[in-house]
């Protein structure tokens, strides 16, 4: 049986759109997985904690560097922000050489090609409210008062438990929050984010 080009052509391109979207499946993690419920994650390494919400990660055998969805803290690396060293410190004795879990959402990487994840101290379970606050990094480095929220839709996942989390953490003055000034560095670059 021959084939015509025509036909040759169309089953190649349509063998490379499949093979592209195989290789883009990769960090996709969005949504609960359907038997269990809980994010989907992939493990990796942090082998570089860069500053409270950037870390170099070894996924699935390739380093990444990844920011970490939602939060914001303060600079530490060429800019000296009040508490910028103070989060800096905070992210790199929970994160240094940790095997974490990453979980990504809507968009898989910000304009610097960064991946852009939540990363999971445990393996999440359920995904509740609960267990993010417990589990994840993110979160927990708003409740310590380590970092702000710093939302960009369509990256909205957990924003409104982050808010709960600031919230608490402004009113306890905790970590930043009881720095005067601390915080003010961080508002000016929220124009997307939630109040």
């Amino acid at each position: 049986m021959s084939t015509s080009p025509l036909r040759f052509h169309t089953i190649a391109l349509l063998a490379a759109v499949a093979a592209l979207c195989a290789g883009c499946v990769g960090y996709a993690t969005n949504g609960p997985v359907p038997d269990t419920g809980a994010p989907r994650v992939k493990q990796g390494e942090v082998v570089r904690v860069i500053d409270g919400d950037t870390a170099h990660i070894v996924i699935d055998g390739m380093k990444e560097k990844v920011r970490f969805i939602g939060i914001d803290t303060p600079e530490s690396t060429r800019e000296k922000e009040p508490y910028g060293a103070e989060a800096s410190a905070y992210a790199k004795k929970l994160l240094t050489d940790r095997t974490v879990w990453i979980e990504t959402d809507a968009e898989l990487r910000d304009r610097y090609g960064r991946l852009l994840a939540y990363v999971w101290l445990e393996r999440p379970e359920s995904g509740s409210e609960a267990e993010v606050r417990a589990k994840q990094y993110n979160a927990r480095a708003v409740a310590d008062g380590y970092a702000q929220i710093y939302t960009f839709p369509p990256n909205v996942r957990y924003a409104e438990v982050y808010l709960d989390l600031q919230r608490d953490a402004r009113e306890a003055s905790r970590g930043l929050w009881a720095v005067p000034g601390a915080a003010d560095p961080l508002e000016g670059k929220r124009s997307e984010s939630l109040p």
